[in-house]
C-alpha cells in the first residue's frame, strides 16, 4: 500500500539562514545579493549606449565567477498613496479643493484597477562556495586527538564563516565596481533586506519576481 509522505514547504527551500546579509544555503554554498540601480538605455545617445555595452563587457571580463542578474517585478500597491490622499482631503479648507482631489482619487483608483502597474527591483546574486577541506581536516583532527569541545567546534564553525563571508564581500565588491562602468550603482542588501527578498520571491501570490539559487 502507497502511503504519501507530507512534505514541508521548508524542504524545497535551499536556504538554511541569513547571517549578516549572507544567504546560507543547505548545500553548504553562499550567496550575497546586490541591489542595482536601472540605466534607460533606450533614451541613451548612440555614443553612450556604445559606451554602456562596452563597460558591460569590461565587467564581464572581470569575474572569473558566475552571476545571476535578477529581475523582480511586482504590482504597484496604490493604497498608501490613496490613504495620504484622503487625509489631504480632510486638510482642504474649500469644497473647491476637495472636491477635485476627490475626483483625482477616484481617477487613480480606476485607472490602477484597469491597468496593471508594476515596478521593477533589479538584483545581482553573487554566489561562493567553499570546498571546507581545511576545516573539515582541522575539526576530525581535534576529534582525533580528543581535544575537540562543543565550544571549539562553534569557535571554528564561526572562524569558517567568518573567512567565506569575506571572500564572498570581496567578490561583491569586484562586481559592484565592475558594473559601475555601465553607470548602475549596486548596494549590498542587510539581513531584513535580503529576508524580504526572499520572502517575496517564494511568496509569488504577492510578488511576480522568481529567484533562483542554486
Amino acid at each position: 500500500m502507497f502511503t504519501a509522505r507530507a512534505t514541508a514547504a521548508q524542504d524545497f527551500v535551499p536556504v538554511k539562514g541569513v547571517r549578516n546579509g549572507i544567504i546560507i544555503l543547505k548545500d553548504g554554498g553562499y550567496r550575497g545579493i546586490l541591489m542595482c540601480s536601472s540605466v534607460n538605455f533606450g533614451l541613451k545617445s548612440a555614443d553612450e549606449q556604445g559606451s554602456i555595452i562596452s563597460g558591460f563587457q569590461t565587467f564581464l571580463n572581470t569575474i572569473d565567477f558566475p552571476v545571476e542578474i535578477l529581475i523582480q517585478s511586482r504590482k504597484m500597491d496604490i493604497r498608501p498613496y490613496l490613504k495620504l490622499l484622503a487625509e489631504k482631503e480632510k486638510e482642504q479648507r474649500t469644497d473647491l479643493l476637495r472636491i477635485q482631489l476627490r475626483e483625482y482619487m477616484e481617477f487613480v483608483r480606476s485607472f490602477t484597477e484597469n491597468t496593471n502597474i508594476m515596478t521593477k527591483s533589479f538584483y545581482i546574486i553573487v554566489p561562493y562556495t567553499s570546498t571546507g577541506a581545511s576545516t573539515a581536516k582541522g575539526i576530525l583532527s581535534g576529534f582525533i586527538n580528543g581535544k575537540k569541545t562543543s565550544s571549539g567546534a562553534a569557535n571554528k564553525k564561526s572562524e569558517a564563516f567568518e573567512e567565506h563571508r569575506l571572500q564572498l564581500e570581496q567578490r561583491m565588491g569586484l562586481v559592484a565596481s565592475g558594473i559601475s562602468a555601465t553607470g548602475v550603482r549596486a548596494v549590498a542588501l542587510g539581513t531584513e533586506e535580503v529576508i524580504e527578498l526572499l520572502y517575496s520571491s517564494f511568496n509569488p501570490g504577492e510578488s511576480e519576481g522568481v529567484i533562483h539559487l542554486k
